[in-house]
């Protein structure tokens, strides 16, 4: 039976638990904290996604020329913090934000849930009510261009653990064009097919579908864009070959992403084609807001909340019942993002 709910540890997270710093720690996974757990993965976990963090910003800033990244960092009392770097009207990007985060507490039962594929599983054997202790640690990014040529991309690495020593990584990387370029597609995948690969040939068919599936906008029947990988509770290994595995797909981001960016950012555009690029924006806040895991998830734990919505654009459209041209470049995407494609 689950302990009683009023024996939950207590509440350590919450929207006014953040406290501004000048600089992050050395560290901000301390041993001792959070549940019993695997401390050693915890801040190795960490120094790799922050070392990711600087090179991606690094390499990202240098391909827009103009803006650079504004660094934020916070603590939390109980343990964990933060490190936000976001840059602003670039020459290449509208926004574009990079966010790391450790997050020690304990979470509502409906919060695991939607952290994870199997959450109900993760809280079996508890009362009702009860809280569930967790540490996580993940690096998140999203990144508008200005250019609709250029496509918008996220990505998301994460490592969990709750109480009871359950452990399991997450994340993926996945790209949202407005319209549709097909030897960029074969780049990005193919680079995400070969990282995979390298680890497992079993992972990327998988992971391909499982974005397919995971970016679909229920209500709109069609995807937020064109894919990539995802994955979610995947403990069926060795940790050390899960972590090495993130590690390679987080640090082939900027070579997935920058040459198509590279490729279109001086495209000449259309007022028209900029319009359709803020509708499909319009549908990225859709499944952001409503089906995403890591907003849901930061929502439901008190989390930073400019973090959390760092991902929506500056600027979205929403025209009342919209259909792109028959035999139109928008209506060809159309298509791509009603039926999803293999690219690779």
């Amino acid at each position: 039976n689950g302990k009683k709910a009023e024996n939950a540890p207590p509440v350590t997270i919450g929207w006014d638990s953040h406290t501004a710093v000048d600089n992050a720690p050395d560290s901000l996974v301390r041993p001792g904290d959070g549940p019993d757990g695997n401390y050693p993965m915890r801040a190795r976990f960490e120094k790799m996604l922050r070392e990711a963090q600087i090179s991606i910003t690094d390499a990202i800033a240098k391909i827009d020329g103009k803006a650079t990244f504004q660094e934020d960092c916070w603590t939390r009392e109980g343990g964990g913090g933060g490190m936000s770097r976001v840059l602003r009207d670039g020459a290449v990007w509208e926004k574009a934000g990079v966010n790391l985060s450790v997050v020690y507490g304990s979470m509502p039962q409906e919060a695991l849930q939607a952290a994870t594929e199997r959450g109900v599983d993760r809280a079996k054997g508890m009362a009702p009510g009860e809280r569930v202790p967790f540490f996580a640690c993940g690096l998140s990014c999203v990144m508008h261009p200005r250019n609709p040529f250029c496509p918008t991309m996220h990505f998301n690495y994460r490592y969990f653990e709750t109480d009871g020593g359950v452990w399991w990584f997450g994340g993926g990387t996945d790209i949202t064009p407005s319209y549709l370029n097909e030897e960029d597609m074969k780049h990005f995948h193919g680079t995400y097919k070969e990282v995979c690969d390298r680890h497992d040939p079993e992972f990327y068919p998988k992971f391909k579908a499982w974005a397919d599936k995971y970016y679909t906008i229920t209500h709109r029947n069609e995807t937020r864009g064109l894919g990539g990988i995802f994955f979610d509770d995947l403990n069926d290994r060795d940790p050390e070959l899960l972590f090495e595995f993130a590690k390679d797909a987080v640090n082939s981001v900027v070579p997935a992403y920058g040459p198509i960016i590279e490729k279109h950012k001086d495209d000449p555009f259309t007022e028209q084609q900029k319009q359709w690029q803020q509708m499909r924006r319009g549908r990225y806040v859709e499944f952001n807001l409503v089906y995403d895991r890591g907003t849901v998830f930061g929502l439901k734990t008190g989390g930073r909340i400019e973090s959390i919505l760092m991902s929506l654009p500056e600027t979205a459209r929403w025209e009342y019942d919209h259909h792109p041209e028959d035999g139109s470049p928008e209506a060809e995407i159309m298509d791509a993002f009603k039926h999803p494609r293999e690219w690779v």
